[in-house]
């Protein structure tokens, strides 16, 4: 399971202008966000994936393919990322089509930094939960690839509630044997009860099918 690279989120700028790239590139990195700019939706759309915890900020008017053209792409390929729009034109047509496809917010030029920001905000809200779950589960599985064979087999069988006699006697070892590797197992999984570990790979199971 891939480890999410950055808790920093990102912001993707795609504008034809590069004045407006450069501004809103110095705004939002100030702001300490990771930023990547593109001069047209094509350019962008060469990335072979986004990062987890990033949304777009989108140019609507652009030569070629536009901004909602784009949008509707991004649905295509089943890249779940939240849109903010803007545009020097404010068509009234074109925000709705854009809001109901998905899009966070839809800023007409010139706009204040704080309205953008706050769009940003808005957009990354929607997917810090789901990227700090990801991230919880990956640190599970990081954890749980630790352990060792035998390790992995008495923490089966502890979070099925086997005594330690019972899973000695399965495992042909010695019940002290079973005490150390039980000891290493909650140690590298990092948890301190045995219902809070079971609950633990349970949602690995749950994340694995």
């Amino acid at each position: 399971m891939k480890t999410p690279a950055s808790t920093t989120p990102t912001v993707y700028v795609v504008d034809d202008d590069v004045s407006i790239r450069e501004s809103l590139s110095s705004l939002i990195r100030a702001e300490g966000m990771l930023v990547e700019v593109f001069a047209s939706p094509l350019e962008f759309l060469s990335l072979d994936r986004l990062e987890d915890f990033s949304c777009v900020v989108l140019d609507v008017r652009m030569p070629g393919l536009d901004g909602l053209s784009l949008q509707d792409e991004l649905t295509r390929r089943g890249w779940e990322v939240p849109i903010i729009f803007i545009t020097g034109h404010g068509d009234v047509p074109d925000a709705v089509r854009a809001m109901k496809a998905g899009a966070i917010d839809f800023l007409k030029k010139p706009f204040e930094d704080f309205a953008l920001m706050n769009a940003i905000t808005s957009a990354l809200s929607r997917v810090s939960k789901a990227f700090h779950e990801r991230l919880e589960i990956a640190e599970l599985q990081a954890r749980y690839d630790q352990l060792t064979p035998r390790e992995k087999e008495v923490l089966v069988m502890a979070t099925k509630g086997r005594a330690n006699k019972v899973i000695a006697l399965e495992l042909g070892i010695s019940e002290s044997t079973v005490k150390v590797h039980r000891h290493h197992v909650m140690s590298k999984m990092q948890f301190r009860s045995l219902p809070e570990l079971a609950l633990a790979v349970q949602r690995l199971r749950h994340e694995s099918h």
